[in-house]
């Protein structure tokens, strides 16, 4: 198969790349570092391939809703799809002096693959959090914006204030209050590059400190309003 072939020769691993700080506000910085996985694209085609991909559906105003990609979530009591995967963890744990629960994987497999604007509620307190995520594949549009800007619905790109458009073996790292006031997505994508796949794996973790978040997650069901 393509995959062995392809990893015979380059084998996915750890660069060592330094990680740069940049914040957006007083209280929420991105750590960056681009080229932090050597082999990133030989990865994406074995992930690909052999990833039992699940795709996950969503309760939208009174109808079950595929979503627009598809995902696998690895922790404790499942073992990692490859070593480079644990390598990675162990690294962002030390670096940050923090435990994860396990890594989830996205795969946008391609343009039409997408999730719009949301924070990661599901971690319940947002205050303070550390959400690291690994790119593997095409480079795609990664926008954040503000909850508070009000154009945000009429704005183009949602009003979008930065687009990270990690390419494939980059990493970056979002802390303190970005997942309390901030919101961020993968928007779909048309024209050059569309047929183009991207997978993204995710480490969240949360100090707990802080007010639980109210109301419903991006997974929440949504129904249309009754009175």
């Amino acid at each position: 198969m393509l995959h062995r072939s392809i990893l015979a020769d380059v084998e996915p691993r750890l660069t060592g790349a330094a990680l740069e700080r940049t914040w957006l506000d007083d209280h929420t910085w991105v750590d960056r570092a681009p080229g932090w996985l050597a082999g990133a694209d030989e990865l994406y085609e074995m992930l690909t391939a052999t990833v039992a991909w699940e795709q996950g559906k969503l309760w939208r105003y009174e109808r079950w809703v595929e979503e627009p990609r598809v995902g696998s979530f690895y922790g404790r009591n499942r073992g990692f799809p490859h070593p480079v995967v644990a390598a990675a963890q162990r690294a962002i744990q030390d670096h940050y002096r923090v435990q994860f629960e396990g890594v989830a994987l996205a795969w946008y497999r391609d343009g039409n693959d997408s999730v719009a604007f949301h924070r990661d509620r599901e971690m319940r307190y947002c205050e303070d959090t550390v959400v690291a995520i690994l790119t593997l594949g095409a480079r795609r549009p990664w926008l954040l914006r503000r909850r508070t800007r009000a154009d945000k619905w009429i704005a183009d790109h949602g009003g979008a204030e930065y687009d990270l458009a990690p390419a494939s073996g980059d990493l970056f790292v979002l802390g303190g209050r970005a997942q309390a006031d901030w919101e961020h997505s993968v928007p779909k994508l048309s024209g050059a590059g569309a047929r183009a796949g991207r997978i993204s794996m995710q480490w969240r973790y949360t100090s707990r400190r802080g007010r639980p978040e109210v109301g419903g997650s991006y997974r929440a069901p949504r129904n249309f309003s009754r009175r």
